[in-house]
């Protein structure tokens, strides 16, 4: 099984209450074949919530050296470590090698997050959940790289 992120499949999951849907993603669902997560709503945000943003690394906040805020720099760095152990426990539980998430996010971002200045600048670096996830040996995808998206929908299933 592969996890994705469930604003890919429709969901409204995201923080503004929307989604990212992704019809050949929710196809993929239909068939059985992945299985959705919000690492935000895991760990106990609500839907819709302020826009956050990684102050530091990914790496940093989960040794506890860096920090995930919101738009208002309300630290909500809890919740996302919350929300990436609670998405690597259901990893475990249905033996999910690979996972395929949202590009940017502060949870499910790889390779590219915002900044931490709200000013819709990307660095380079992963979301809190995609390091806990390559951390524990799963695979990650971001969304937009269909060619690997593709690859490994052909190895996994």
């Amino acid at each position: 099984m592969i996890l994705v992120s469930a604003c890919l499949c429709g969901v409204n999951c995201k923080y503004d209450g929307g989604n990212n849907f992704n019809e050949f993603l929710y196809r993929k669902l239909k068939e059985g074949k992945l299985i959705p997560i919000c690492p935000e709503q895991l760990g106990g945000m609500t839907t819709p919530r302020l826009p956050s943003e990684i102050i530091g690394s990914a790496k940093d906040v989960l040794e506890g050296k860096g920090q995930v805020v919101n738009i208002k720099g309300e630290d909500v760095t809890k919740f996302f470590i919350k929300g990436a152990y609670e998405t690597l426990n259901i990893a475990k539980a249905f033996n999910c090698k690979a996972a395929i998430l949202k590009s940017k996010s502060p949870s499910c971002g790889k390779g590219y997050v915002y900044d931490g200045t709200f000013s819709n600048k990307l660095k380079e670096g992963n979301g809190i959940t995609v390091e806990l996830l390559l951390k524990n040996g799963v695979e990650v995808v971001d969304e937009k790289d269909v060619a690997a998206i593709e690859k490994l929908l052909e190895r996994m299933i």
